[in-house]
């Protein structure tokens, strides 16, 4: 029997702070809102914006990083999967949810002016981050030794 493929991909911005949740496990749910845009020409030439909005939720150890990290403004890339779901309210109304819910997240542009990106992943377990595309600058010798005693293992990046 053949499987499905439910692949979402986005880069964008975030429109808010991200709001983070523990559930009574102790696993972080973290969710953003997300915009995406396009832009095209209309018949008359004239340029027309498109901005869509995406609530995307990360879980566990991606949410921590997430809700530690991101802020509002901050271009993102996002990959995960897309989730239905349906809840009636006390009132007895039907409401319908779109999320994205993450498996991976990387923050894309500048970190304070130094140029850093950095890539982090989940899926079941904490797995390795995989190494990010742009260098990371070291902390002068002088620097890392004024350091509150963790080693650069301990970073979730």
């Amino acid at each position: 029997m053949a499987r499905g493929v439910n692949k979402v991909i986005l880069v964008g911005n975030l429109g808010n702070d991200p709001e983070t949740k523990y559930t009574q496990g102790g696993m972080a749910v973290t969710t953003i809102s997300l915009a995406t845009s396009s832009v095209r020409k209309d018949k008359d030439g004239n340029t027309q914006e498109r901005t869509e909005w995406h609530r995307v939720k990360f879980f566990g150890k991606l949410g921590e990083i997430a809700g530690e990290y991101l802020r509002k403004g901050r271009q993102v890339y996002v990959e995960g999967s897309i989730r239905y779901d349906k809840f009636t309210g006390q009132d007895g109304v039907e409401k319908y949810f779109t999320d994205i819910v993450a498996d991976e997240m990387q923050m894309l542009g500048s970190t304070e002016g130094r140029g850093e990106q950095r890539t982090e992943r989940s899926g079941g377990g904490d797995r390795p981050s995989r190494p990010a595309p742009a260098q990371r600058r070291e902390p002068a010798p002088s620097q890392q030794q004024g350091m509150d005693d963790f080693a650069d293992d301990d970073i979730p990046f």
